[in-house]
């Protein structure tokens, strides 16, 4: 049985290996090229999720008290493949950006575009942000001056009030007074 799994092991080095050397080689590749090297790498990932698939059998058919020696390979086996399929995914974006640029007629030009449209961009942020912040201080100012308004509003308020307990207390010795003056006028 561990003869069948050292078996799997050595087919799916040697087809990691294979993998890793065209996955590195894709970029430098002409777009026919490219092409085919992406399709041909997929069937050979499939081929190594295969074997791991076979890998994996193999364990679970291998006594308990030897088996964990096989599933800390397996584990590492699965990380590299998890590896190899992050890097293919990698090479492939780069090789689906250069098909776009080829398809979308891009050249040198689009980058100065881009960079200056970008340039445009920033200089319209910076503008906005300038705007922002004096609106911002305009509306910090104006909350200080109500502020400022309410407390002096406050302030004239407890003056009235003040004022008409004055003139109340004005009223009622007037009032006093005057009925004092009349009882002594009667008398």
């Amino acid at each position: 049985m561990s003869s069948d799994f050292e078996g799997y092991e050595q087919d799916f080095a040697v087809l990691t290996a294979e993998i890793t050397s065209k996955i590195g080689r894709v970029p430098k590749l002409s777009p026919d090229e490219k092409k085919q090297m992406v399709a041909n790498v997929e069937k050979q990932l499939e081929e190594a999720k295969e074997l791991l698939e076979q890998m994996d059998l193999e364990v679970r058919e291998i006594p308990s008290q030897s088996r964990g020696m096989y599933t800390s390979r397996m584990r590492s086996y699965k990380q590299e493949m998890g590896k190899l399929e992050t890097d293919f995914k990698r090479s492939r974006i780069a090789y689906s950006d250069e098909v776009r640029n080829e398809l979308l007629g891009d050249d040198g030009n689009s980058s100065e575009n881009q960079r200056a449209h970008l340039l445009d961009n920033t200089e319209r942020l910076e503008r906005s942000s300038r705007r922002l912040e004096a609106g911002y201080q305009i509306a910090v100012e104006t909350e200080q001056i109500g502020q400022e308004m309410l407390e002096n509003l406050s302030h004239d308020r407890e003056k009235i009030q003040r004022a008409r307990e004055r003139l109340r207390e004005t009223d009622a010795n007037l009032g006093k007074s005057s009925r004092i003056l009349t009882g002594m006028l009667r008398r």
